[in-house]
C-alpha cells in the first residue's frame, strides 16, 4: 500500500519546520519514505527530510537523503527502528531554502504489511569470532546473494559476533553461539549472550547451562547429534527445543538424525527438525544456506522467524534453489495440529522438482505414497486420511550426478492429526 502527499512550502516559510500527516495503519512491518523537490523556472530549494511517531522523532536525514526505511529491527542509518503502532505519524521537512516563487515537495510513504510467508535461511555457520575465515560482513553479504532472508552467526562458546553484526544489510541476524563441550554441541538461539561460562565436565553442568540459556530466552537446538566427529554424547533427556536433523552436505550421519527424529514423531513427540550449513570457510561441499531452512514467519524479524521454528512451519531443502514441498490439510499448515474430525485429507504441493525426483508422504505408519516425478516443475496430491493416523510428512529424494548418489532433497515437518478413530 502506497500513499502520496504534495505540500507547497511557500517563500516566507522558509527556515520553517513542516509537518505532512499520515496516518500509520494496522500490522505494518516496515515504511519506505521517499521525496522530491519541485521548483518552477529558476531557483533552488533545499529542503530536509526525517519521520516522526506518535510520541517522538524517529529520525532525521536533513538534505542527506531522498529515502529512508524504518522497520521493527532494522532501519536507514539516522532512524530507529522499532515498533510502527498504528496512529498519527508526519514526515518532517525543514526549509532550509525556498525560493522566491516557493516549491512543490512530493512525498510518498510505502507501507509493507506484516504478513506471514516463507522466509530462507540458515540457522548454523561460523566467523573470524570463533574458528571461521569468513567476516561477519563476508556472511552477510554471500546469503544476501544466495537471496536468504537471514543467518544466525553461531559462533564456538563465542558471543563476541552478537555485538558485532553489520546492520546495513537486508539479512535478518539472529543472535546465536554453539555451546560446544567434548561430548557433543547445540545451538543456543535468539538472544545475544545466553552463557557467562560454556566450560562442563558432567552431565548436571550440561543441564545448568541449558537451564541457564533457556532462562535467558534461547531456544535450544541438539546439533549433528550422530554426527562421526561430534556427535550427542550426553543424555538425549535434556531441556531441549529443536533437532538438527540435516548439517551440512547430505550424509550418512544425516540420516541417521532423520531416522531418530522418525522415532520421535512415531512415538508421539511433536518435535521440531532443522538444518544448517556448518560453514566456517571456503569449501567445495560445505556451503551457505546448504542445507536451507525455511520458515513460515509472519515477519521478517528475529522474533518472527524463531517463532515461526516453534510452531513447526519448517521445510529444508538442500540449497535456495532446491524443491520445496509444503502440506496443507484445510486451512491447516505443516507444524499444526489437526483437531479430530476437521478435515479428512492432506494434500501435498511440491516446487522446483527434476524428473526422476522421488516424492514420499510418509506418517506415523510408514510411507504412506511414493511417487517418481516425471516431469520439471510443480506437483500435487492429496492423500485420504485413516483411523490411526497421527502424522503426515513428506521428502523429495534426488540423484546428483556430481556426486553419483540419490541424496535427500528436501524434507519437511510434520503436519499433526489428533488420532482419527
Amino acid at each position: 500500500m502506497e500513499q502520496c502527499f504534495e505540500r507547497y512550502i511557500a517563500p516566507e516559510e522558509q527556515s520553517a519546520y513542516i509537518e505532512i500527516p499520515f496516518r500509520m495503519p494496522q500490522g505494518v512491518e516496515a515504511i519506505t519514505v521517499s521525496y522530491a523537490v519541485r521548483v518552477e523556472g529558476e531557483g533552488k530549494a533545499t529542503i530536509d527530510l526525517g519521520l516522526r511517531d506518535e510520541t517522538r522523532v524517529r529520525g532525521w536525514s536533513g538534505g542527506a537523503r531522498k529515502q529512508f526505511t524504518v522497520g521493527l529491527e532494522k532501519a536507514t542509518p539516522g532512524y530507529l527502528a522499532g515498533r510502527l503502532n498504528a496512529g498519527d505519524w508526519a514526515v518532517l521537512h525543514n526549509a532550509y531554502e525556498v525560493p522566491p516563487q516557493g516549491c512543490t515537495v512530493t512525498v510518498a510513504i510505502r507501507f509493507d504489511p506484516a504478513a506471514p510467508r516463507w522466509l530462507k535461511g540458515d540457522l548454523h555457520m561460523h566467523s573470524d569470532h570463533s574458528d571461521g575465515t569468513y567476516t561477519l560482513e563476508d556472511n552477510a553479504r554471500i546469503m544476501e546473494e544466495l537471496g536468504c532472508d537471514f543467518l544466525a552467526m553461531t559462533d564456538h562458546n563465542a558471543t563476541s559476533q552478537n555485538d558485532a553484526y553489520p546492520r546495513r544489510t537486508d539479512v535478518v541476524m539472529i543472535p546465536g553461539m554453539e555451546f560446544t563441550t567434548n561430548f557433543g554441541h547445540s545451538n543456543f538461539l535468539g538472544v545475544p549472550d545466553p552463557l557467562d561460562d560454556f566450560r562442563v565436565s558432567n552431565m548436571d553442568d550440561v543441564r545448568r547451562r541449558i537451564r541457564t540459556g533457556r532462562e535467558r530466552g534461547a531456544k535450544i537446538v541438539l546439533n549433528h547429534p550422530h554426527c562421526t566427529h561430534c556427535p550427542w554424547l550426553w543424555d538425549f533427556d535434556v531441556d531441549f527445543d529443536w533437532v538438527e536433523i540435516w548439517n551440512g552436505p547430505w550424509r550418512e550421519a544425516n540420516l541417521h538424525t532423520l531416522n531418530w527424529w522418525h522415532e520421535q514423531l512415531v512415538a508421539g513427540r511433536r518435535l521440531t527438525a532443522v538444518g544448517g550449513s556448518d560453514t566456517h570457510r571456503p569449501h567445495p561441499h560445505i556451503r551457505h544456506a546448504r542445507p536451507t531452512t525455511w520458515v513460515y514467519s509472519d515477519t521478517k524479524t528475529v522474533s518472527g522467524i524463531l517463532d515461526g521454528i516453534e510452531r513447526g512451519g519448517v521445510v529444508l531443502s538442500y540449497a535456495p534453489e532446491g524443491p520445496f514441498v509444503a502440506l496443507q490439510a484445510g486451512g491447516y499448515g505443516i507444524g499444526a495440529v489437526v483437531p479430530r474430525g476437521a478435515v479428512g485429507e492432506v494434500r501435498l504441493e511440491a516446487s522446483a522438482l527434476r524428473v526422476g525426483d522421488v516424492l514420499k508422504l510418509i506418517g506415523n505408519k510408514g510411507t504412506a505414497a511414493e511417487l517418481t516425478i516425471e516431469a520439471d516443475g510443480a506437483f500435487a496430491w492429496t492423500h485420504r486420511l485413516a483411523a490411526g493416523d497421527t502424522f503426515y510428512r513428506a521428502e523429495v529424494w534426488r540423484h546428483f550426478a556430481e556426486v553419483d548418489a540419490t541424496l535427500l532433497a528436501a524434507v519437511t515437518n510434520a503436519i499433526y492429526f489428533e488420532e482419527i478413530s
